[in-house]
């Protein structure tokens, strides 16, 4: 048995790694290609592109990266049709996927796309796409498989790999010893794993670490760096402001500094969903580039109450949101310090995170290898 996988991104190939795993051992003899990043190809994947060739987000930056895109694509589906496969499964990357799905569907192949797209937030018109290009959509969230069902999309709920990665319970003290901090209160700075967001978002944080520092002497203060230039792009903002109280950045283990923190400044993204699997308040920021914000606001692409995962996943304002404007140092400190200040708060905001971590607790990627065997036509 041949598949075919397209990974846009760390987070697909993570997912991707996931499902071959679990595909491996219901099918022991199926065979793995397509763009994949580290770890899928780790997992044994075959990788034709690399994963981070399809990491372009917002309109604007998809935009200006359409040429190189659309060659890829191109290229793909020659060499798709030429060599079809059993099934082909599209992880996330919907502008890239959803164009290459409806012509294998067409030609006879079977689709699955795993990852719905946030038809159910904006460019709800993508509905359409979604029901000529796919087999099955396999969904991480409880609310997206009826909404497609209701729309003619065939979908299954799998849950969320990370809710089954991630424990129940996390050791805070275990965490800030790992982490060599003392025994002041910790909070992490998470500006996002793109160098726009960081670029973005780098700058209001520091200056909320400030804030709070003056208000909490002994505040300690961690932020994990997602890649070399990402730390690179932070470290350049910290020099512009001499005023950050000592700050520590670390390369990688996000899920040790939200572990270890009594609350957490984020960029908005997956980041927000595994904080609140982790238990640990939270205030959640973003600020698009200007031309997607414009573009998005002047269509009206956009019709979400919230934007951050917690507070979709509970339709309910657990975290504060702060959006383009709004996303300022004293904002964000004053936001992050009422919940500090308020130990009902915090309580309320475990216990409603631990009821989400338990609805997404489904053995993801088995449940999502099961659905692609069924499209596949394999028991």
């Amino acid at each position: 048995m041949r598949i075919v996988l397209v990974a846009g991104e760390a987070s697909g190939d993570q997912l991707g790694a996931g499902l071959i795993g679990a595909l491996r051992r219901l099918c022991p003899q199926a065979r793995f290609a397509g763009v994949a990043g580290p770890a899928m190809r780790a997992a044994g994947c075959e990788a034709w592109f690399a994963a981070d060739e399809l990491a372009v987000m917002g309109l604007a930056e998809v935009l200006r990266h359409l040429p190189r895109l659309a060659g890829l694509r191109r290229t793909l589906l020659r060499r798709l049709l030429a060599e079809p496969p059993d099934v082909y499964v599209g992880i996330d990357a919907p502008d890239f996927n959803l164009r290459i799905e409806p012509v294998l569907r067409r030609a006879g192949v079977r689709t699955v796309h795993y990852v719905s797209p946030s038809v159910w937030a904006w460019r709800r018109g993508r509905v359409r796409l979604l029901r000529a290009a796919c087999d099955r959509v396999l969904c991480l969230l409880p609310f997206e498989a009826p909404f497609l069902e209701a729309a003619g999309v065939p979908a299954t709920f799998v849950g969320h790999p990370l809710a089954d990665l991630i424990p129940m319970e996390n050791d805070r003290d275990a965490a800030r010893r790992a982490l060599g901090l003392g025994a002041g209160p910790v909070v992490g700075l998470l500006p996002g794993s793109r160098l726009g967001e960081v670029t973005r978002l780098g700058a209001p944080f520091l200056e909320a670490a400030a804030i709070l520092a003056r208000d909490w002497p002994d505040m300690q203060f961690m932020a994990p760096m997602a890649s070399r230039e990402v730390r690179a792009a932070f470290e350049a903002g910290l020099a512009r402001h001499p005023g950050t109280p000592p700050l520590r950045l670390v390369d990688g283990r996000a899920r040790e500094v939200m572990a270890a923190s009594d609350g957490l400044l984020l960029a908005s993204g997956t980041a927000t969903l595994e904080a609140a699997l982790v238990g640990r308040p939270m205030v959640v920021a973003y600020r698009f580039a200007p031309l997607t914000y414009w573009l998005a606001r002047t269509l009206r692409l956009v019709d979400v109450k919230f934007f951050s995962l917690p507070n979709l996943l509970a339709d309910a304002a657990l975290v504060p949101e702060l959006l383009q404007s709004e996303v300022t140092g004293p904002r964000l400190a004053a936001e992050l310090a009422a919940i500090l200040r308020s130990p009902q708060r915090q309580a309320t905001l475990a216990a409603r995170f631990a009821e989400l971590h338990r609805a997404l607790r489904q053995d993801a990627s088995a449940t999502a290898a099961r659905a692609t065997l069924e499209v596949a036509g394999r028991p």
